[in-house]
């Protein structure tokens, strides 16, 4: 059954942005924890569950179709069926590239496994790695590719020290290419590993030539940490940033990174998923990091500030998402986000009650519509800063119009002109209301309102 519920995004930070208001919506329910959502170039969302389904499902109606299961599959506490990744050109290379846990020779293990899709369900499968060791928890795994590698996090599978062994894949990022050969510019010849160090991330995203990563701490420091090529980050000597004597001796001797940011008491972090600015529903999400939590039960903007300088990281809370254990994250073309919920008894028995939710602004399309494109979109409104920032949807990306800032008395204020998407500079500009008016090519005016604090 499909609900509506609407809520808003509220800050719990410092930083003053206007509060997009957005509207849930149930897309698929009675499901068994929908470990990861991938919005498809097939306008689906797909997504597999732990049991070993794999499905995809059209989020405007919620039918949903079974693509295969993988009788493999082995529920054992956290593990499963975990990660999935699709091929950057599924048309062309229909490939799907999937983690689960089974068992081999009686031990619980974990594999890395490319399918082929034949229109109708899943075929050819081809393991690309086998034998990372599996547990009732610790076990990653998040699958991400990135041009033309696959990134892998594993988990230490509840042994703390395998983290620190760079001869296992456990407590690891691991990087390799979509054949499942090792690279020749991996730091350690010969192996998958990329960086080590790492307790159990769950998340990945990849924006700005950056990867970050989310990462489970023990009863203390929950992490997102920029992965980089050969950095150890710490587990189990470091929990969090280098701040005791002890961390301070092993960080320096081991070429520790410490993370962008940290939660204690921990949040439970999950998945994350870039918020770039070719997404136009919610501007003020722009340049950011979406994340989902299980034991805090909430999504999370995260807004780094790596251009100024410094590693700080923005926290807001996303109020109006009330589904419990939340799973996973991803984003669709117009800048929809869908969530899912990870709230089914672990064990695979008893009742489904997972979903799968779209976040999204009942007003965006209508918007579009009015202006019937170009339209032109403005943020953060009300300005606390020096920059309004344009965003642009259709037939304006790339193209440059003149503008006009203009006083609510007519007074014009600026006059130049602008490539979309762009930044208008407002500093100057004393705290007030404002009028912005675009000339598109046709002629016609586009005119926004914005207030300067």
């Amino acid at each position: 059954m499909t609900t509506l519920t609407t809520g808003l995004m509220l800050l719990v930070s410092s930083g003053s942005i206007a509060d997009p208001v957005f509207t849930t919506r149930i897309v698929k329910d009675n499901l068994f924890i929908p470990w990861e959502i991938i919005y498809g170039p097939d306008d689906h969302i797909w997504f597999t569950q732990k049991n070993g389904y794999i499905c995809r499902t059209e989020p405007g109606t919620g039918h949903t179709d079974t693509i295969y299961h993988e009788p493999e599959t082995v529920i054992r506490g956290e593990g499963g069926m975990l990660g999935m990744a699709l091929h950057p050109d599924f048309s062309g290379n229909p490939y799907l590239y999937v983690a689960y846990n089974y068992l081999k020779a009686g031990n619980y293990t974990e594999k890395i496994v490319r399918y082929t899709y034949n229109g109708q369900t899943l075929q050819d499968p081809f393991i690309l790695l086998d034998d990372i060791d599996a547990a009732n928890n610790h076990n990653g795994c998040r699958l991400l590719i990135v041009n033309d590698k696959l990134f892998i996090t594993t988990g230490d599978a509840e042994i703390a020290a395998t983290a620190q062994n760079i001869h296992t894949p456990n407590g690891k990022i691991l990087r390799i290419p979509l054949d499942g050969t090792i690279p020749a510019d991996n730091p350690i010849a010969g192996s998958p590993v990329w960086s080590w160090g790492h307790r159990n991330a769950q998340g990945l995203a990849y924006a700005n030539g950056i990867l970050y990563s989310s990462e489970h701490g023990p009863s203390t420091d929950d992490e997102l940490n920029i992965i980089q090529k050969g950095r150890n980050y710490g587990w189990p000597a470091v929990t969090g940033f280098c701040n005791t004597p002890g961390e301070q001796d092993f960080c320096a001797d081991s070429n520790v990174a410490q993370p962008l940011t940290a939660w204690t008491p921990t949040l439970a972090v999950s998945d994350i998923a870039w918020y770039g600015d070719d997404k136009l529903m919610f501007p003020d999400w722009h340049h950011s990091i979406l994340m989902t939590s299980l034991k805090d039960q909430k999504l999370y903007q995260l807004r780094p500030t790596l251009g100024s300088g410094s590693t700080a990281v923005i926290v807001t809370a996303v109020e109006g998402v009330n589904f419990g254990r939340l799973r996973d994250v991803c984003i669709a073309p117009d800048g929809r986000v869908f969530i899912s919920t990870s709230n089914s008894p672990a064990n695979g028995n008893g009742e489904k009650t997972d979903r799968i939710i779209e976040l999204y602004d009942p007003l965006f399309w209508g918007a579009v519509a009015q202006y019937k494109l170009p339209a032109v979109f403005i943020y953060p409104n009300p300005v606390n800063g020096d920059d309004l920032h344009l965003a642009a949807a259709g037939n304006s990306r790339g193209a440059t119009q003149p503008y006009i800032i203009s006083d609510m008395q007519g007074r014009i204020l600026q006059s130049a002109q602008v490539m979309l998407p762009g930044v208008l500079p407002v500093g100057d500009l004393p705290a007030g209301i404002y009028l912005l008016r675009l000339k598109a090519p046709d002629g016609n005016t586009l005119t926004r309102k914005f207030v300067k604090l």
